[in-house]
């Protein structure tokens, strides 16, 4: 009997788009997902957003900032409470088919967790999980915080790092739904990097992770 090969899955792209405003992103990987075969190649997507805020699909607008806030908000589907981002922070959307990659949804998010984890402990720092808090921790400061959306087994959205952002606008929201919980950024903890540097490790880290998995 002829032996039965495997078949190599293609290999993860990963797309640089520099400062790309939320929304017109936000349809680009709506139209990536919808419009993907069996066959396309997942991609990692490394930008940084002007700033908003974005509240997950069941997350409690208590959470979200107040109406004098200049700043947008936007509510998507992904998974998770409110969120900020802004300029230095490394955003990664995960446009991976996970069904094909036989990736169970807790197992991917545990994936890009250990990826910042694994960051982190590149930079000397030790990074941690909370139960029940996705996202990743340094000393119970929030670095790093995801929420993904999984259709038919193809995931979008992503996760966000904070390299060195300012931090204010996250005092006029719960982050991720926990009222005082303090954020921090790698700049905070002594690194000195950009958020294209510090995404494109984050970037390759993953990638690693996906293709090994």
């Amino acid at each position: 009997m002829a032996a039965v090969l495997a078949t190599a899955l293609p290999q993860v792209r990963l797309q640089r788009l520099g400062l790309a405003p939320y929304l017109p992103t936000l349809d680009a990987m709506r139209a990536f997902t919808a419009r993907r075969t069996p066959d396309t190649p997942d991609e990692i997507w490394l930008l940084e957003h002007p700033p908003v805020y974005t509240l997950g699909l069941g997350a409690d607008a208590a959470h979200a900032p107040g109406a004098d806030v200049a700043i947008p908000v936007i509510r998507v589907e992904r998974g998770g409470q409110v969120t900020y981002h802004g300029p230095g922070q490394a955003v990664l959307y995960t446009l991976v088919d996970i069904g094909r990659r036989s990736i169970k949804v807790r197992e991917f998010v545990s994936i890009l967790e250990q990826s910042v984890i694994d960051l982190l402990a590149g930079y000397g720092v030790r990074g941690g999980r909370r139960s029940g808090a996705p996202g990743v921790y340094v000393d119970g400061a929030k670095i790093a915080a995801l929420g993904i959306r999984v259709s038919r087994g193809r995931a979008f959205h992503g996760l966000a790092l904070n390299v060195d952002l300012d931090l204010a606008p996250f005092a006029e929201i719960d982050p991720c739904g926990y009222p005082g919980l303090p954020v921090t950024r790698l700049r905070d903890l002594g690194i000195d990097r950009t958020f294209m540097q510090a995404g494109d490790r984050l970037a390759e880290i993953l990638i690693a992770r996906l293709e090994h998995a």
